[in-house]
């Protein structure tokens, strides 16, 4: 994820699969997972803003104290702790390691203002504008400032990521000890990420975690242990889960779906699982009749599979994503645009064998796409962006990267679409200026992706000043994407935020 402009600090984080590292504390919090957005709208959730206007006139402009800055996460809690000596330890998240709440007396200030520090409507405001990391840390302050930020507001589309060894507390005699949920339970997380767990560690989490029998709505398990008799324990006793997520999870077998999935799950998401075949959706399509969204990537899925959906499928589905399945040819395509014809997102992403024909059977049959992705298929022409814009008349996001076979051509046919709104065509190698030109005149377009494209220049790349709509445009390893452009772009695209 490349940063919106040089200079800017922000919290570390992990760009990848929109991971947001978090110190490991002592309640067992590891990190959160940003789930929403594009990775430039993830880029812009760490980046530093300005001081909050809540602030009170009498504490903001104090020479003596910090100002508070989402680039510096402890300069509140040296707001509310700047008398305490050198070196004084942060209270810990959990009651039980707490001290007592520090005294308006210890703060610095007039009385007013000390208690400005602790008072829960004006924290109940300005805790709004910090990242999740910088909430972990500001819980730490105090007990004020905790029993504040352990509101479930403030932690909704979070979803906490363990790995094993953050599950476990190892005692003076050597055994282990599982660590305490409660302040996960407090703030009401209803999603889990669990990583590199067996069997054992989810009837623990199970045991431990006060909402895990029907509070928790979201379950992901990635390269872990679990086998048949695991999962099946797990959503046999996790009775609100609905949506679950197993990547990487090579003990488990196609047996154990057909003796664990229940109706109530709306949403799957199965990748890099070497056991999932044919059967598995099989299995899927006869025993979730409401599901509404399917992620798959599985190197043996054929075009078999995807003749298994019904008609109950075909009425609730509206997501489909088949990354990397390279066994899926045109034929597939057949059984699927007839099996799912309520589809409003398809995920075509690698599907290598898929062809201008198979992108003609999708835009004859699914009218109701907002969505395709029809990234590394590289036998995909401008055939089928004609195809695409002659039949798609609802689509608004269109994803092209590295279709290689792409042109000027295509593009003059996707410029007559009116509600194409983002159109990604990062390392598509023939793109030039003069394909340029033809997307000046889409006013619809929010979201311009152009990363990789080696013979795009600087002349005709700033002609996107006409595009002046424009929310985000991505110019990373851009050849002709120069310091100057990028100058020449923030004094005419203002409103637009431009990816280097």
């Amino acid at each position: 994820m490349s940063n919106p402009r040089n200079g800017d600090t922000k919290p570390p984080c992990l760009p990848r699969n929109g991971l947001v590292k978090i110190p490991t504390q002592a309640n067992g919090l590891g990190s959160a997972s940003i789930t929403k957005g594009t990775p430039a709208v993830k880029n812009r959730l760490c980046q530093p803003s300005s001081v909050p206007a809540i602030l009170s006139p009498a504490l903001a402009h104090r020479s003596d104290l910090p100002i508070p800055s989402l680039a510096s996460p402890l300069s509140l809690a040296t707001l509310a702790s700047v008398s305490s000596p050198p070196g004084a330890s942060l209270v810990g998240l959990n009651a039980s390691e707490g001290s007592e709440q520090p005294s308006p007396e210890r703060l610095p200030g007039s009385p007013s203002e000390r208690q400005l520090a602790v008072d829960e409507k004006i924290l109940n405001r300005l805790f709004w504008y910090f990242s999740a990391c910088e909430k972990c840390v500001l819980a730490q302050v105090c007990k004020a400032w905790r029993r504040v930020l352990y509101q479930p507001k403030f932690w909704v589309g979070l979803t906490p990521v363990l790995h094993t060894k953050e599950l476990y507390n190892i005692l003076p005699g050597g055994e282990k000890e599982f660590v305490s949920l409660q302040g996960f339970a407090v703030r009401g997380f209803d999603g889990f990420c669990l990583v590199g767990v067996s069997d054992l560690d989810i009837c623990e989490f199970i045991d431990n975690y006060p909402l895990s029998k029907k509070g928790v709505k979201s379950m992901s398990l990635k390269r872990s242990t679990i086998t048949d008799a695991g999962l099946e324990v797990m959503l046999e006793q996790m009775q609100g889960v609905v949506r679950l997520e197993l990547s990487g999870c090579n003990d488990f077998t196609e047996a154990g779906l057909w003796s664990s999935l229940n109706a109530r799950i709306t949403a799957l998401s199965v990748s890099d699982c070497i056991n999932v075949a044919d059967d598995a959706i099989a299995a899927i399509s006869q025993l979730l009749p409401n599901l509404t969204e399917l992620n798959l990537q599985a190197y043996h899925v054929t075009d078999t599979a995807l003749a298994y959906f019904t008609a109950k499928q075909g009425y609730t589905t509206h997501t489909l994503r088949l990354n990397s399945c390279w066994e899926i040819t045109n034929h597939g395509v057949v059984n699927m645009v007839h099996s799912l014809p309520n589809l409003s997102v398809l995920s075509l992403s690698g599907c290598s064998k898929v062809t201008d024909d198979g992108v003609e059977l999708v835009a004859e049959n699914l009218r109701k796409l907002r969505s395709l992705d029809l990234s590394w298929c590289p036998r995909i022409t401008d055939m089928a962006l004609e195809y695409i814009a002659c039949d798609l008349h609802k689509l608004e996001e269109l994803v092209l990267d590295r279709c290689v076979r792409i042109t000027d051509t295509g593009l003059s046919y996707l410029s007559t679409m009116s509600s194409l709104r983002s159109l990604y065509l990062r390392w598509c190698c023939q793109v030039q200026d003069f394909g340029l030109k033809h997307l000046l005149g889409m006013g619809s377009l929010r979201l311009l992706s152009l990363a990789g494209c080696p013979l795009l220049t600087t002349t005709g790349l700033s002609g996107l000043v006409q595009l002046q709509e424009l929310e985000e445009l991505e110019l990373t390893n851009c050849p002709g994407a120069t310091p100057e452009l990028f100058k020449y772009f923030s004094q005419h695209l203002p409103c637009c935020m431009v990816i280097e």
